[in-house]
């Protein structure tokens, strides 16, 4: 058109549209955003594996939450044995199977007991869900559930005939040469803060209690959830990878905070894995985040501010388009030099810079501090 109207205009009209018609802003407006908002969730003890989980935790309509080790704290559990005493030996070969567990229950009893002498063991087993088998020299245990622990793996037959009176009880149990020992009995103490977490989510969002345990607690969480708290018991890990997969098939997005190992099907297929941990350095594989557990009562905090990363990022677009719309006005007709667009497109991506890096501070300080 510039060719029609003035030739010599030409080619500084088509140079300074280019210039001043380039996304530079709106391309740093997400990585710069979702970046920053990845430092702040890590200063404040929520470990992302990428920043693409934030845009998937705005997105989230239903939580779901493991029990032990989740809702439940490993430090301060009240534990009392029941059965037939162990010796010395039995307990130093418990200690050491223990030691090899990441389990919350499993680390709980080791805190107790690591005082003894560990044996350093020749087999070590650990079956997810149901428990462990260990041997040294000419001795083997076994350490888990009371269904595990309570079989001869060879015929499947139970040692002991009834589990009627564990029925409403944690419970590890303990058995040494295919003998039944007892189990340790524990009275779980939940996490400070675990009432305002769920009634904080319960306003946006479908919450639910997926739990290995049996039922003996039910009643007590019934008192303190909200009435809308869904709560399912006995589930094994394959039954809560199905449980996730039958929400996301109804169009749910999901995410599953457990504890780690156990849940590591359905953390994994969850739309968003987060794993509370009392010690951030152990290994936690097919999670999307690792969150420390004295953090707990903060997981409706990050989720708004997970939204309102998202809704910076949307500010930041509609910034820069209108940066782009109106440079691109007057470059067109001729009343923008190439010089002068060169100088404004890298002060519009500057600014955009700026914008969504003090956006997500001020939003952090707010919503997190």
């Amino acid at each position: 058109i510039w060719l029609l109207i003035d030739p010599s205009k030409a080619f500084f009209v088509f140079t300074a549209v280019l210039i001043i018609a380039c996304p530079c802003a709106i391309a740093l407006a997400g990585p710069f955003t979702l970046g920053n908002s990845l430092r702040i969730f890590g200063r404040n003890n929520l470990y992302l594996k990428e920043a693409s989980v934030i845009e998937k935790m705005a997105q989230i309509d239903t939580v779901v939450f493991d029990k032990t080790g989740t809702l439940t704290t490993s430090d301060k559990n009240i534990v009392h044995y029941e059965g037939i005493g162990l010796s010395q030996e039995e307990e130093n070969l418990l200690t050491g199977t223990l030691r090899a567990s990441n389990h919350p229950l499993s680390r709980a009893l080791y805190k107790i007991l690591h005082k003894n002498d560990i044996r350093f063991l020749d087999d070590f087993e650990e079956k997810v869900g149901k428990g462990m088998a260990a041997s040294y020299q000419d001795k083997s245990i076994k350490v888990g559930s009371f269904n595990f622990v309570n079989s001869d793996e060879k015929n499947q037959q139970p040692v002991v005939a009834t589990q009627d009176e564990f029925q409403n009880k944690t419970t590890v149990h303990i058995s040494v040469d295919e003998e039944y020992k007892g189990c340790y009995v524990f009275n779980s103490e939940y996490r400070q803060g675990l009432s305002a977490v769920f009634n904080a989510l319960s306003e946006n969002k479908k919450l639910i209690v997926l739990s290995g345990d049996n039922e003996g607690e039910r009643k007590f969480l019934e008192e303190i959830l909200p009435r809308d708290t869904t709560m399912y018991f006995n589930q094994k890990p394959n039954d809560k990878l199905a449980f996730i997969k039958d929400l996301q098939n109804q169009g749910k997005n999901v995410m599953m905070v457990g504890d780690g190992l156990n849940d590591a099907g359905a953390l994994k297929q969850s739309d968003v894995g987060i794993v509370v941990s009392e010690n951030t350095n152990v290994f936690t594989p097919a999670c999307d985040g690792i969150l420390d557990a004295k953090e707990f009562h903060r997981i409706p905090n990050y989720m708004t501010f997970s939204k309102q990363a998202i809704s910076t990022i949307k500010w930041a677009f509609i910034f820069s388009l209108f940066y782009n719309v109106i440079g691109t006005g007057f470059a067109v007709t001729g009343h923008l030099q190439p010089v002068v667009a060169a100088i404004l497109m890298p002060l519009s991506s500057i600014s955009i810079v700026v914008f969504t890096t003090l956006a997500t501070q001020f939003k952090s300080k707010k919503i997190l501090d």
